[in-house]
């Protein structure tokens, strides 16, 4: 296929994923609810008609959630997310991909139609980028690379989509519906789903 769908994921260890919401509802009930981003994010992303593969930040787990009949693994690489991402990209154009996009693994709002839209963007612009509520991104997709959009970003805060927006202001940029990235307690105190897990804060 052209088409790569880049997952970049945490391995799913106590007291290693979701610390910010850790430390507003312990380290215990923010793993359990990462387990449950990363179930989702396989559920929305596992029949779509693209190549997967997914990046571990620390080591690649084998008999996991994410499949090999359908998601093919790698490690990120580098000492901040900017660098694991580029480096992702890079390896995908080199391998002759000619559509790729990458999400993260904590996005419950996510849906396979909105992958899909993403893909059929890129087939008409050269970028698409789906803007977070917390100011960052929660999709990024390119058809050849732009290094630039990489560095000199203070990943995890509220700038990272502005400064993203102004790079690429003479580009063709596709940009989607803003979604929910789950970050903090703030993001996850209203949403049903995570009731049983915030239930003790009460």
């Amino acid at each position: 296929m052209k088409d790569l769908l880049i997952i970049f994921t945490r391995n799913p260890e106590l007291g290693q994923c979701k610390t910010r919401l850790a430390a507003t509802i312990g380290d215990d009930a923010a793993l359990k609810i990462y387990k449950l981003l990363l179930h989702h994010t396989v559920s929305v992303t596992k029949d779509l008609q693209v190549d997967k593969q997914v990046f571990y930040s620390e080591r690649i787990s084998n008999n996991d959630i994410w499949n090999e009949k359908y998601f093919s693994k790698q490690r990120q690489e580098g000492k901040d997310l900017g660098i694991r991402m580029e480096h992702a990209f890079l390896s995908a154009f080199a391998e002759g991909y000619q559509r790729v996009i990458i999400i993260g693994s904590d996005l419950y709002d996510l849906q396979t139609s909105d992958l899909q839209e993403a893909f059929a963007a890129l087939e008409d612009h050269d970028y698409v980028i789906g803007p977070a509520m917390d100011g960052g991104y929660y999709l990024l997709g390119m058809k050849s690379i732009n290094r630039a959009l990489f560095v000199n970003k203070s990943w995890g805060t509220a700038t990272v989509f502005k400064e993203t927006m102004k790079q690429l202001k003479e580009e063709d940029v596709y940009i989607l519906t803003v979604k929910n990235d789950i970050d903090r307690y703030e993001d996850i105190k209203d949403l049903s789903v995570f009731k049983p897990f915030i239930k003790q804060l009460k």
